[in-house]
Parts: C-alpha cells; sequence; structure tokens
C-alpha cells in the first residue's frame, strides 16, 4: 500500500530540499527522495552542491588560501612562519566535517518542518492529475502517492567523449576535491567555474597548473573588462591558461598524456599526473522513468518546463539543473521556493535578470545583469564607471587591491542594467546590487547611499559616482 503526501520531491539538492521545506510550512504533506549517501551509508542530503560542489570546494578554496597567505603575504604583516608544510589529510578531513555538518543541518531543517524523508532512488511510476506514484528503491521498497510531483535530480558531469572518469587519474568535481597529495603537474580541460576554482586550490598549494580551454576568449559569460583582468592576475600567480585548443587523443598509463591542437593549429603535447575535466555539466534523468510516463525531454536532454516550472505532466514540476537556466544553486533554491508557493496556490517569482554569478578564485569575480558587450550587442545606449580596489581604504588594509567594481547604467533613465566585480569578497559585495536591480534602482541612488568607511562596499558606492564622471576618491 502506497503512503500518501501532497507532494513529493524527488531529489534533495539545492533546489529539492528547500522546495520540500516550502511545501511543508506551507500546509501541505510532504516527502522528500534522495539517494546521496555516506562512505558508511547514511543519508547525504544536499546533492551535488553540498556532498561534491560548492560546498566543499569552498572548504578547500579558503584552506589553501590560507596556506598561500602564510607562505607569501604573512611576512609583510611582520607575522614570521618557519616550517611551514601542507597537510593534504587534514585538510579534506576538514572539507569532509563541512560537508557532514551540512547533511546533518538539513536532516534535522526535516525533521523540524515535517518533511518525511526517504532514502533511495526516487522513479516515477505514472499516474495523472489525480495523483501519482512514486516508487522509492533503498535499502526497502517503498511506494509513494502524491498530487504534485517536483523533480530536482540535479546535474552530472559531462566526460570528455571516449575518456570515463575514474577518479584516479581522470577526475571530475569530486574526484578533484579528493586527490591525496598535491600533485607536481596538474592539467584541467575546461576554464569554467569548476576548472578555475580547482585549478587554484591545487595551484596554492604548490601544484604546476595547465588549463586547457576550447573557446577562443577568457570567461566568456563575464564583462570583457573583467575577464582580461582575470587572465591577466591568474597568469601572473602561475596558472598556464591555453585558448582555443582542440582536444585529442587522451592516455592513461601511471600519468596522463593530452594530445592538442592549439589555438595556431599546431599540435602539443600535455603530460600530467592528473586531469580534471570541467567541460560542463548534463541533466541527471536516468533513473527517473520519464519515458514510460510520457514526461518530456527536451533536445538537450532538461525536462522541459513552462516559465513557471511545469513539464507537460498536469502537477509535475521540474527545478534546478534538470530544466534551462543557468545550473547555480541560489537559482535552484528560489525556483524550489516559487514552486512551492505555486502549488500552495499562491504567485511564485523568480527573476533570471537578477541571479548573481560567482567564481570563488582570488580574487574573486561576481556579477548581476548584462555585460557591457551584451549592451553594445542589444544596441542598448548605456554609461559605464568604475573604481579599483587599489584606490580604496580597505582594500590596502586587507593587502588586497587587485580588481576593481564596474557598474552599467541606462543612459536615459540611469537604472542599473549590470554590476561586475573582480576583487577582494566580490561574492559579498554583489548582494548590493542584485537589492539594487530588484528595486529598480538607479546608480544615482547607490551613489546618494552612505557606505561605511571604510569597507569595500565603498567601492560600489565609487563605481556608482563614476557613471556620472564625480568619482570622489579616484
Amino acid at each position: 500500500m502506497s503512503k500518501q503526501f501532497d507532494v513529493v520531491v524527488i531529489g534533495a539538492g539545492p533546489g529539492g530540499y528547500i522546495a520540500a521545506i516550502r511545501c511543508a510550512q506551507l500546509g501541505l504533506q510532504t516527502a522528500c527522495v534522495d539517494d546521496w549517501k555516506t562512505a558508511d551509508g547514511k543519508p547525504a542530503p544536499g546533492g551535488t552542491c553540498t556532498n561534491v560542489g560548492c560546498i566543499p570546494s569552498k572548504a578547500l578554496l579558503q584552506s589553501s588560501e590560507n596556506y598561500e597567505h602564510a607562505a607569501h603575504a604573512f611576512a609583510e604583516h611582520g607575522i614570521q612562519v618557519k616550517g611551514l608544510s601542507v597537510d593534504v589529510a587534514q585538510m579534506l578531513k576538514r572539507k569532509d566535517k563541512v560537508v557532514r555538518q551540512n547533511n546533518e543541518g538539513i536532516l534535522y531543517l526535516f525533521k523540524k518542518n515535517k518533511v518525511v524523508f526517504f532514502h533511495g532512488r526516487g522513479s516515477l511510476a505514472g499516474g495523472g492529475a489525480g495523483g501519482y506514484e512514486v516508487n522509492v528503491a533503498g535499502k526497502s521498497e517503498e511506494t509513494l502517492s502524491a498530487r504534485h510531483i517536483v523533480v530536482a535530480t540535479g546535474s552530472d558531469p559531462r566526460a570528455l567523449p571516449g575518456v570515463a572518469f575514474d577518479n584516479h587519474l581522470i577526475l571530475d568535481n569530486d574526484g578533484a576535491l579528493a586527490i591525496p597529495e598535491v600533485p607536481k603537474r596538474l592539467g584541467v580541460i575546461g576554464a569554467g567555474v569548476v576548472g578555475l576554482e580547482m585549478g587554484s586550490v591545487w595551484r596554492r598549494l604548490g601544484a604546476e597548473v595547465t588549463v586547457l580551454e576550447a573557446l577562443p576568449a577568457f570567461l566568456g559569460a563575464a564583462d570583457e573588462q573583467v575577464a582580461k583582468e582575470a587572465l591577466k592576475v591568474f597568469t601572473k600567480q602561475g596558472m598556464v591558461i591555453h585558448m582555443g585548443v582542440t582536444i585529442g587523443k587522451v592516455t592513461t598509463r601511471k600519468n596522463v598524456t593530452v594530445e592538442y591542437t592549439d589555438s595556431t593549429g599546431a599540435a602539443q603535447t600535455l603530460a600530467v599526473d592528473k586531469l580534471i575535466v570541467s567541460i560542463g555539466r548534463a541533466p541527471r534523468t536516468d533513473g527517473l522513468n520519464a519515458g514510460a510516463v510520457g514526461l518530456e525531454i527536451d533536445a538537450r536532454g532538461f525536462i522541459a518546463v513552462d516559465d513557471d516550472c511545469r513539464t507537460n505532466l498536469p502537477n509535475v514540476w521540474a527545478i534546478g539543473d534538470v530544466v534551462r537556466g543557468p545550473m547555480l544553486a541560489h537559482k535552484a533554491e528560489e525556483e524550489g521556493v516559487a514552486v512551492a508557493e505555486r502549488i500552495a496556490g499562491r504567485h511564485g517569482h523568480v527573476d533570471f535578470n537578477t541571479v548573481p554569478w560567482v567564481i570563488y578564485t582570488s580574487p574573486e569575480i561576481a556579477w548581476v545583469g548584462k555585460t557591457e558587450q551584451q549592451l553594445r550587442s542589444d544596441g542598448v545606449d548605456y554609461r559605464a564607471g568604475s573604481f579599483p580596489f587599489m584606490a580604496n581604504g580597505r582594500a590596502r588594509a586587507l593587502g588586497d587591491t587587485t580588481g576593481f567594481v564596474k557598474l552599467l547604467a541606462d543612459r536615459a533613465t540611469d537604472r542599473i542594467l549590470g554590476v561586475h566585480i573582480i576583487g577582494p569578497m566580490a561574492s559579498e559585495l554583489i548582494a548590493e546590487a542584485v537589492v539594487a536591480m530588484e528595486f529598480g534602482a538607479a546608480a544615482e541612488d547607490l551613489a546618494l547611499i552612505c557606505h561605511a568607511h571604510p569597507s569595500l562596499s565603498e567601492a560600489m558606492k565609487e563605481a556608482a559616482l563614476a557613471v556620472d564622471n564625480r568619482t570622489l576618491n579616484l
């Protein structure tokens, strides 16, 4: 006999667990199904983000940045460090602890909000507008019934054709987070967020890092000025980055050999101890039983949804990485809340124009809204203002003056169209821009707001002032 619910959420990543909690808060009897597990078989909700993505990568980025500061920056502060060494095992242990705390936190939130959690693989088993069944394959078999289904099954890393991940020599994001010792030579295919962040971790700890990217332009999704500055900084730090390459044969023996053609058409060979492949992610629909129930999958493998995340099946919804839009944890969370609101008869809202992007390298890179090249392409008449962290007192005190804040505003209305930051704590600073854009603020609005002194946020105010050519501290 099936167990009855109002809503069953398949997947407990950022989109799924947030959707389940919000449904429960709105008075709906809610279950969440997820099959992630720890090494000892215990539930590990949180999806890719918590287990092998956002959370563990930030833990290792912090550890490696601390090491780099101790090795290269402390002396300027009058702090002398002797006998500095790296204990990779302890770094990984700390990373695993952070992950476990997040897993346990989600389980606690389920219990607190009366979400019933089922540990196992969930698959659709038919139904219609009156209700659906979900089979749960875990330690025991369960059948759940619900009027509404939310699919939040996430995504998987894409492998190079013919080159499978073994997480020993050929690493996906999971393997990149668990290298037991610092490799002498590390190769990274893909100069995106994962590639740059993981390359940064191991470069700081002493690896020689070479990044191979197929696209001709570095960080093509970012503002051109920001991307140019980032490439200059990463190269100065010692990361070797080749753009416009074509990957050929990849051979694994005791190490990895990558044959590729460079941007000039010349044949090249790269020999490394480990190879991280970060060429994007594919929506995870295997095992969902989508074909048997008639759930529509589009040509790119995503579950087809409308603007409100409704699928072609009545009362079946899909959110996060498994649907169109940016593969970002916070985008999935917002969709999860919006779908829960819609199920409860309310009006959920997600504005893709104000979803922030962040790359947690050093310097950090963050942006929201349109880039300058997009505005030019769209024929939008705009004004730009920027302010360097070199002229910011707090950045000088921190000893981190790399980068700038850039603000783009409509020439006629002064409304903020985009904000782009490369520099210290860009991931935190971008939130002010998101709030401003959500409320339809003008550059003048930010320019008139009193910002604490000294603070990095003053660079945002100064960039807004620069739109009108009246910067105060430059």
